[in-house]
């Protein structure tokens, strides 16, 4: 599992078990991945380098805090290994809005924990005579912060029933990326009759949170409404031209493909026989009611 949001520009740190802060007991292993070469890759311990020319994965053994570098992608995110009696681990891969997301509090060298407390930043969250876990689901945008747990060690297993705290870890959750948005139209491609009504409707394939929309019309700064559709009841010839929607969250915005919308004088499908002969009839009857009054 990759720390962070994953990038093919970037040096990525992946700690088997997949969990953060790693912990010594659970024999972590760490592998870098970026450019160049298996022995082009520098590890840093602490902030110090550590071990240049290194190998690209190893097992890690003391605690601290580590990263890697790779050329042409630079430096790693950080990732800790700790060794105390309480830690709070949080799945080490990108946490997004709506996931299925697990912390654990476990105890050192996985021993038997109890009155297990969790809190986000300093408020409690959440307690249990037994359990040891805290579930995030579905995982929400207010759930980033700091969190931390307490516990008590069995009798049996510690020679003091005082509390124990782990250190704080931090909760990133992170919106989806709106990846494309689309533009549908009724009448078919935007091709409406002079009175007739045009619907437009702005669709999404994925994307969480609330999301805002706004319409646009080519040459017009001001926006033409803000909900997914937008409805003119009777066009009239002013309404051509280009529209296209927009959508946007607190990390993204995109905006759709522009839609030309066409405003016909004559209904779509009448050909131009049709239309002659309509013209003629109405000449011909006309001309007969002319004819009746004149008589």
């Amino acid at each position: 599992q990759t720390l962070g949001l994953a990038s093919a520009q970037t040096t990525q740190l992946l700690v088997e078990p997949p969990w953060r802060p790693a912990v010594l007991w659970d024999w972590v292993t760490l592998t870098c991945q970026g450019l160049g070469t298996a022995g082009a890759t520098t590890w840093y311990k602490d902030g110090q380098l550590w071990w240049p020319e290194g190998p690209e994965n190893f097992t890690v053994t003391g605690s601290g805090t580590y990263q890697c570098d790779r050329p042409g992608t630079g430096r790693s995110p950080t990732v800790r290994a700790s060794y105390g009696w309480l830690v709070l681990q949080v799945p080490a891969r990108p946490l997004l809005e709506g996931d299925t997301v697990t912390l654990r509090c476990r105890g050192w060298w996985n021993r038997s924990v109890t009155q297990v407390r969790f809190y986000h930043w300093d408020k409690e969250v959440s307690r249990s005579l037994h359990g040891t876990e805290l579930s995030l689901s579905p995982l929400q945008l207010h759930h980033s912060g700091d969190y931390h747990c307490r516990g008590q060690f069995d009798s049996s297993e510690s020679r003091s029933l005082e509390q124990h705290k782990s250190a704080p870890v931090t909760v990133t959750v992170y919106e989806i990326p709106i990846p494309w948005v689309s533009v549908w139209a009724q009448p078919p491609r935007g091709q409406v009759s002079l009175g007739d009504r045009l619907v437009l409707s702005c669709e999404v394939a994925a994307g969480t949170g609330p999301l805002s929309f706004t319409w646009h019309w080519e040459g017009l700064e001001a926006s033409l409404g803000t909900s997914p559709r937008l409805e003119l009841r009777h066009v009239g010839d002013n309404d051509s031209g280009i529209y296209h929607c927009q959508l946007s969250n607190q990390d993204s915005v995109a905006e759709s493909v522009p839609l030309n919308v066409t405003v016909l004088a004559v209904a779509p499908g009448v050909s131009g026989s049709l239309l002659f002969l309509v013209l003629i009839v109405a000449v011909i009857v006309g001309w007969h009611r002319q004819h009746h009054l004149g008589g």
